[in-house]
C-alpha cells in the first residue's frame, strides 16, 4: 500500500533525493478508487527507488491548497524537492510508470 503523505512527513518524503509520485485523492472520488490499486502496483515494483504515496485532500487539505490542487485525482511527480510533472484525472498505469521512469 502507498505511502500516506501528511504536512508532518511531506518534507522529509519530498527532499529525499529519491523520485517521489504523490496521488491526491479522497474516498468519495469515483476515479480514485478506480486508480487506486494501480497506485498499489507500482508502490511494489518501485519500492527503493521512488516513494509512491497518497495525499488525502479532506484530511491533509494543506497540501492540496499548496499546490492548487482542484481536480482529483492529481498525480504530482517530485525530483530533488521539486516538482517537475503532474497528471490530472485517471491515468493509465503506462503514462504514470513513463513518468517515474524518466526521474530514475
Amino acid at each position: 500500500m502507498a505511502i500516506a503523505l501528511t504536512e508532518s512527513n511531506f518534507d522529509e518524503l519530498v527532499n529525499s533525493g529519491k523520485p517521489v509520485l504523490v496521488d491526491f485523492w479522497a474516498t468519495w472520488c469515483g476515479p480514485c478508487r478506480a486508480i487506486a490499486p494501480i497506485i498499489d502496483e507500482i508502490h511494489k515494483e518501485y519500492e527503493g527507488k521512488a516513494f509512491i504515496t497518497k495525499c488525502d485532500v479532506d484530511s491533509a487539505g494543506d497540501i492540496a491548497l499548496r499546490f492548487g490542487i482542484r481536480n482529483i485525482p492529481t498525480l504530482l511527480f517530485f525530483k530533488n524537492g521539486e516538482m517537475v510533472d503532474k497528471l490530472v484525472g485517471a491515468a493509465a498505469k503506462s503514462a504514470i510508470v513513463a513518468k517515474l521512469d524518466a526521474l530514475l
